[in-house]
């Protein structure tokens, strides 16, 4: 890719970071006008307009991006984005830790919404880590080199559990570890099978790739509530004790929840890339064993199977956590 490698040794920073920038002043400037569809959808507008503006600094920076030269990659991140983040939406039909308000009233629209909305997850979060890799932040971050043993399999698989059933049986009290059991299910059986495994970088006594997980989790918390709060349709908190000192739509400690939930998403990847051949995301991953395929059957098979978790998800939440509807016709 000679021609891609020159541009990046320039100071052009790349067309769809530009238009990314031109998006977001433009959605900005439209949502306080109060035009529609910006007022309404301005979530959504925002945080794509900011995928595109990180990733053209990442290829100006490294001259390899996600959008630029993993194009594959970034949009199987899409569809797993949804999945992943529609767990935690019916992890929230027990907790009932946030509900939306002013959702359209047309359910395609109203679903595509849901689809826009779920789809940059993971996106943002890894093209927030990567940039944060690329300025070499945390580079020199070390730790004491951690012997992992099955022991340490068994721990992480019984504090994941208790993580994942305390909130269901007591949310009041213990909603926050839902975001952090997965974790511990699934990093051991990335790191037992050789997959990407922030327990393999601790074992290296490198943390760096976990602190800028974490990093990128409250950059990206900051936006996501940010962003929000600003929207028509949005969402909003009920979380019990904090529900009264609030940044945005959000309460203050409810913050120290978006890191673990960034390296939890990292974490999910992982597993799934482990049924992939070890493909992933990564400069480094996404061209692993380029030999061998999934079969068409299988792929399609699964396809079927997020699209009905899609539907049946959604409507769940169009029965359960959404609290107001409007009208998507004026007049």
């Amino acid at each position: 890719m000679p021609f891609r490698r020159k541009i990046a040794g320039t100071k052009f920073i790349g067309f769809h970071g530009i238009l990314g920038f031109i998006a977001l002043i433009c959605s900005e400037f439209l949502m306080l006008k109060g035009v529609e569809p910006f007022s309404t959808w301005f979530y959504s507008f925002a945080w794509w307009s900011y995928i595109l503006i990180i990733d053209s600094i990442i290829y100006r920076i490294k001259g390899n991006s996600l959008i630029i030269n993993r194009t594959r990659e970034f949009f199987l991140l899409m569809p797993w984005s949804i999945a992943i983040w529609l767990v935690f939406e019916l992890a929230n039909l027990s907790l009932k830790n946030w509900y939306y308000i002013n959702m359209p009233d047309v359910l395609w629209i109203r679903w595509a919404g849901y689809c826009l909305a779920y789809s940059t997850v993971l996106p943002g979060i890894f093209e927030t880590t990567e940039l944060l890799g690329s300025l070499n932040i945390y580079k020199n971050a070390s730790i004491k080199r951690i012997a992992i043993t099955p022991k340490w399999y068994v721990i992480f698989y019984i504090i994941g559990t208790i993580f994942l059933i305390a909130p269901l049986v007591l949310p009041e009290y213990c909603f926050p570890l839902i975001w952090g059991g997965v974790f511990f299910l699934l990093e051991p059986i990335n790191h037992r099978f050789n997959g990407r495994s922030l327990l393999r970088d601790w074992e290296r006594g490198s943390p760096q790739k976990f602190y800028l997980l974490l990093a990128a989790g409250l950059i990206c918390g900051g936006f996501w509530e940010f962003w929000n709060y600003w929207a028509i349709t949005k969402w909003i908190y009920t979380v019990p004790f904090f529900d009264e000192l609030k940044l945005f739509e959000m309460p203050l400690l409810g913050f120290l929840g978006f890191p673990p939930f960034a390296v939890e998403c990292y974490v999910i990847y992982n597993f799934i890339s482990l049924f992939r051949y070890h493909r992933g995301w990564e400069e480094d991953s996404y061209m692993a064993n380029p030999d061998k395929k999934l079969p068409i059957s299988l792929v399609t098979l699964l396809a079927i199977i997020l699209l009905v978790f899609f539907a049946a998800v959604f409507y769940s939440i169009d029965s359960n956590t959404v609290n107001s509807y409007k009208s998507c016709i004026k007049g």
